[in-house]
């Protein structure tokens, strides 16, 4: 699984703070050999196109925007997120 944080570059704090909180949550779980954390420039061309306009911080999983224009700060719903791809 892959776990997109669409954001700026560089990243400003709610965009780091959310990937941040990602990583957390996945070694949390202990599932880093499942899934894939993953920063993107959310103003590159091919993010435009594959996802329209985008407002940072985003959250994709496996291409599926879960979070839009919101700092995920909370680890219990960062893990809710990936729990919910992983069953």
């Amino acid at each position: 699984m892959v776990v997109e944080v669409l954001g700026s570059e560089p990243p400003c704090y709610k965009c780091r703070k959310t990937y941040e909180v990602l990583v957390e949550a996945v070694k949390e779980l202990g599932v880093k050999d499942r899934v894939e954390v993953v920063k993107v420039n959310a103003m590159s061309p091919d993010i435009i196109s594959k996802y329209g306009l985008v407002i940072t911080p985003t959250v994709a999983v496996n291409g599926e925007i879960k979070i839009l224009g919101k700092m995920l700060g909370s680890k219990r719903k960062a893990i809710e997120i990936i729990k919910e791809v992983l069953d």
